[in-house]
């Protein structure tokens, strides 16, 4: 008979103490699907006093995870204790050095020492598995490093952070501004006390790092990444969206083009009967392109105690299993480097909004500074306040107008843009929002 898998968790949140409840509770399934069975023999975390709703009576507590990363009675340290640095570097690097496996939710390690620590996997023969690091229960790393093995990746691109989805989901519907959206993003526990980190676009580029990896086979670089976050979304942005088909989303993208592996984050106009357009609220999505099938869009929770903890213990039992994937889908030597492309050379259409003066004359003057810079327009908005009606004291109001432009360079939009607000036709900066296409 096969000998269980000994497992030691470090970090006993919520998370953590939902992967303890479901390795007791589906021990039988696991076992079946496995091979084997899997025990929680060892466990750490800041307190052990605190109340978690789970038995961890047989189960050793260890003073801090370090010592339990290189217990000799664990065949697998589960890292849940979160952060880029210590404890969790060290704790890693050590069950690695011990030829442990490891399993980890953490993204924010992965993008800043992802390549150092499947080095270490690669050289001590251990797993480095990491499913529920982006996208939660949605099994993304899988399918791009196993179920996409022999496919070639053109792009990967989704919703990726559940708290500007809601944002941007409640902002469309009830037509709230970007401040009292967030406002009840915290009240509701979607977002923190310090949301930066989610509205301004890194938690998705910590993530994106990792998927262009897996997809393309570069090394692992948040740098690489360009970010906007969404708090310039004003719900004028939204309607305009709605009225031309399409939907506003905070997506990360990560493209393969003529000139290298171009990542983004930014808030993006995608069409409504797109599958990413459909998804709302806190649900994250990913879609690959790839050469030779339709896209695959992967929609599920991307956060969530019982949601990262399915992920967690799925990694569990694939180390369970025997089984060994290089950690970014291919072995480190073989990983390239990349670097941040210059949004400048990105190609798209482009949504424009801008505030016209209501002088003769206005309309021709931005025409021909788009012109100048050979931007064809799809479609243009003009929305007059107050129905077109004068207003009561007479003076000239700025008129909203709305311009979708064919496929351009982005440093044309912007030489263009720069043109007529030094032409002084428009009050205030231009809002630009790019728009990928299906």
């Amino acid at each position: 008979m096969v000998a269980p898998l000994k497992v030691g968790i470090a970090g006993l949140g919520t998370v953590g103490a939902e992967v303890v409840r479901l390795i007791e509770t589906q021990a039988r399934v696991l076992a079946g699907r496995s091979g084997r069975g899997i025990r929680v023999v060892a466990v750490t975390a800041r307190s052990k006093a605190k109340k978690r709703g789970v038995d961890l009576r047989g189960i050793e507590w260890v003073k801090d995870p370090l010592a339990l990363a290189t217990h000799p009675g664990i065949d697998c340290f589960v890292e849940l204790m979160g952060g880029s640095g210590d404890p969790a570097l060290s704790a890693v690097e050590a069950a690695l050095g011990a030829g442990k496996s490891v399993v980890t939710a953490n993204k924010a390690l992965l993008a800043k020492h992802g390549l150092k620590l499947a080095k270490a996997a690669e050289k001590h023969g251990g797993a480095l598995n990491f499913e529920a690091a982006v996208g939660a229960a949605i099994p993304v790393i899988k399918t791009l490093r196993e179920g996409l093995a022999g496919t070639g990746i053109n792009r990967v691109y989704g919703i990726l952070n559940g708290t500007c989805n809601y944002i941007l989901t409640r902002m469309e519907q009830e037509g709230l501004s970007f401040a009292e959206c967030l406002k009840d993003a915290q009240r509701l526990g979607y977002a923190e006390a310090n949301p930066s980190f989610d509205v301004d676009g890194h938690d998705t580029a910590q993530k994106l790092a990792i998927l262009a990896s897996l997809a393309f086979g570069t090394k692992v670089a948040q740098s690489a990444v360009y970010v906007e976050g969404i708090s310039s979304i004003a719900p004028e942005d939204l309607r305009a969206a709605d009225d031309l088909g399409y939907r506003l989303k905070l997506l990360g993208v990560a493209v393969r083009t003529a000139t290298g592996i171009e990542q983004r984050v930014h808030p993006t106009m995608v069409p409504k009967s797109s599958s990413i357009a459909q998804v709302m609220g806190v649900t994250n999505a990913v879609t690959i392109d790839g050469e030779g099938i339709p896209p695959i869009t992967l929609v599920g929770p991307g956060a969530g105690g019982a949601a990262t903890a399915s992920a967690v213990v799925a990694d569990i039992a694939d180390v369970a299993r025997g089984i060994r994937a290089n950690p970014f889908g291919r072995p480190i030597s073989q990983l390239q480097d990349t670097k941040k492309a210059p949004m400048e050379r990105h190609e798209g259409g482009y949504y424009i909004r801008l505030l016209a003066r209501d002088f003769p004359g206005t309309a021709a003057a931005i025409a021909t500074r788009l012109a100048e810079q050979k931007i064809s327009i799809e479609s243009i908005v003009q929305r007059h306040p107050n129905g077109g009606a004068a207003p009561a004291d007479g003076k000239a109001v700025p008129v909203p107008v709305i311009l979708i432009t064919y496929a351009t360079h982005e440093d044309a939009v912007r030489r263009a843009l720069a043109a007529v607000q030094k032409d002084k036709v428009i009050s205030g900066r231009p809002q630009v929002i790019r728009i990928e296409k299906n």
